[in-house]
């Protein structure tokens, strides 16, 4: 055998090798986890309470809940791929600050979870948080929020529950194309059990859509989500926020757009003409359109 077919045979075997190694090992390279626990006070949010609760499938996830105030909608949270809801704690506070009720979810194996992360196990957790919140408040009044990773848990959610906005912050198509920025020489599609495909759900959904991405995102190009919110329906709307990158959007003044477009989904009484008898009507709006 010549030199160069060893060569090529030695980079056969380094490659498969290699490849093996992704598969068994491709979801401590999706998720990273900080598995302990912190109460909510710990953390700073002093008005959380937390709570336990457990999945279709047996496992226990803590949730952080935060009541809202009169009719302020419910905010359904769920959060990235790393860490856990403590490094979530100042964003939370914000959202909560002016009345807005929280429920924030750590998945299984996040933050005194048990189990281990998988799409289809953070999806049963998901359905938890949102059952637990719909048995204290209407399912008018609830919103959904993701970050990152979360935007793909959040968006499946919206199919299968009634809601009444999604927010979607730093979303990608899949993870299978976010992986590929890395690893583009690998068949992720054939290997990856986990692929969070949001760009092939997304067009099903229909209660109001916010997405918010930074112009700067290293991690998650501003192309996937834009690819994202042009296969959205209608009504939707996209924020660009030049300056940020993917874990600064709050800093760079993301809040302020997702306060107003939780404003917007709050029903608006309409004037009634003092000559129309019967009960005033309300209608809700949301914001459509790509802005910066």
């Amino acid at each position: 055998m010549t030199a160069l077919k060893w060569l090529l045979l030695i980079a056969a075997l380094a490659y498969g090798g290699l490849l093996a190694l992704m598969y068994v090992f491709q979801r401590a390279l999706l998720y990273f986890p900080d598995r302990a626990r912190t109460p909510p006070a710990a953390a700073g949010l002093l008005q959380a309470e937390e709570v336990t609760l457990t999945s279709a499938d047996g496992e226990k996830v803590i949730a952080w809940h935060v009541p809202p105030h009169g009719t302020k909608p419910v905010v359904v949270y769920f959060h990235g791929n790393a860490g856990a809801l403590n490094l979530r704690a100042g964003r939370f506070k914000w959202l909560t600050d002016d009345g807005t009720g929280l429920v924030a979810l750590s998945y299984r194996g996040y933050g005194g979870s048990t189990g281990k992360p998988t799409e289809d196990g953070l999806i049963l957790d998901a359905t938890a948080a949102y059952d637990f919140a719909t048995t204290r408040y209407p399912a008018r009044h609830i919103v959904l929020w993701g970050e990152s990773l979360g935007t793909a848990v959040a968006t499946r959610l919206t199919l299968q529950r009634h809601v009444e906005g999604l927010v979607l912050e730093a979303p990608f198509t899949s993870i299978v194309e976010v992986g590929k920025l890395m690893w583009k020489y690998f068949p992720l599609d054939l290997i990856m059990s986990d692929q969070y495909r949001t760009v092939e759900r997304i067009g099903a959904v229909t209660a109001p859509l916010l997405i918010i991405h930074g112009g700067r995102d290293a991690i998650i190009p501003l192309a996937q989500a834009r690819h994202v919110f042009h296969r959205a329906a209608e009504p939707k709307s996209m924020v660009v926020v030049p300056q940020a990158g993917h874990n600064d959007l709050f800093e760079r003044g993301a809040w302020e757009k997702v306060r107003l477009f939780l404003e917007s989904l709050r029903p608006v009484p309409v004037p009634v003409p003092v000559a129309m008898a019967g009960p005033q009507m309300e209608i809700a709006a949301a914001a459509s359109g790509e802005a910066r």
